[in-house]
């Protein structure tokens, strides 16, 4: 079984059997080289396949052979669009940017200065598909993050660290847990690169709980520095919308069972309205040019995550504990 497959129709095969090939493997290449530097280990590699069912111009990209994205692409054509959003004033054939779903438009290879002299994006076919593939790959890291791989992260770590993982392994987490912890971390887009200092927390969260929820939440307060420079834009400060004490107070009292069975039950009119104020703040905050994170408590940051990342999967939740002592603040909202 592959874990990474990219599939062209028929119409698509130039991108691979040409020059254009050539820049399409090495922007794989890059990808993975940029996704090891920045996340923290290696991504699988790609097998590029042929498929006659497709369609002659649609490509498909599986992650374990299961399909995850589809496009459509048109060789020696360009894709332009819109920075504000709006539809690309050129002939062509309108589309949807496949991995953020912008308008878009297919021009022709001749109108290329056009459209940059208009201020519009021009994107190539391989550039286009790379890009998409980018997105799946953050949004697909912890399925991807196999057993035998933080295997060989942690026999990759220092001498110094061996010992550590001598005295927790397997008396106090065993390497499936730890493959736990670390795929919760990638699943909030979280790098695992600074794998000793996770380890470092690992360690310290075992000896009063050997519950992956808690153990996971207790790295994130240790690796603050990171959250927060992750989370800071070129401005300086990290913005944040709040959650209020009345919403704080909702959410506790709606949590059910004890340590690991722990279940958010909160009532569907109640979600709700939460959804809509979350979405509402968010938006004004767009508007004013900010990108901001969500603030809650420690106690509830991993349901406040789950009710969150199904209708904005991109927002980042933090709690107050994941706060560096170095970063400035800058609050834009309360929910």
């Amino acid at each position: 079984m592959d874990d990474l497959r990219l599939e062209l129709g028929y119409g698509l095969l130039p991108l691979i059997n040409s020059e254009e090939g050539d820049r399409l493997t090495e922007q794989i290449k890059a990808l993975r080289r940029q996704m090891a530097t920045d996340m923290g280990f290696i991504m699988p590699a790609v097998r590029i396949l042929d498929n006659m069912q497709l369609e002659s111009n649609a490509y498909s990209i599986k992650v374990k052979e299961v399909e995850t994205g589809t496009g459509e692409l048109h060789v020696n054509h360009f894709m332009a669009m819109d920075p504000k959003g709006g539809q690309v004033d050129l002939p062509g054939q309108q589309t949807t940017e496949p991995a953020f779903g912008l308008a878009a438009t297919w021009i022709d290879g001749s109108m290329r200065d056009e459209a940059s002299f208009r201020g519009y994006t021009v994107v190539d076919p391989s550039t286009v598909l790379t890009t998409h593939l980018t997105e799946i790959l953050k949004t697909n890291m912890a399925e991807l993050l196999s057993y035998a791989e933080v295997q060989k992260l942690l026999n990759e770590l220092s001498d110094e660290h061996q010992k550590l993982i001598e005295d927790i392994v397997p008396s106090q987490i065993s390497v499936s847990g730890i493959q736990r912890v670390l795929q919760a971390l990638l699943l909030e887009r979280v790098s695992i690169r600074d794998l000793a200092t996770i380890m470092e927390g690992i360690a310290e969260a075992t000896s009063f709980t050997q519950h992956s929820t808690t153990i996971t939440e207790h790295v994130r307060s240790r690796l603050a520095r990171q959250l927060c420079a992750a989370n800071t834009p070129p401005a300086g400060y990290l913005a944040m919308i709040t959650l209020t004490p009345e919403w704080e107070q909702k959410f506790a009292d709606a949590l059910v069972g004890q340590g690991e069975e722990r279940q958010l039950a909160m009532a569907p009119s109640e979600l709700q309205e939460f959804i809509s104020l979350v979405r509402d703040r968010f938006e004004e905050a767009a508007v004013s040019g900010e990108m901001p994170v969500l603030l809650t408590s420690p106690a509830i940051r991993p349901y406040v995550r789950l009710v969150v990342e199904r209708f904005r999967n991109q927002t980042t939740v933090m709690s107050q504990s994941e706060i560096h002592p170095s970063a400035k603040l800058k609050t834009v909202g309360a929910v």
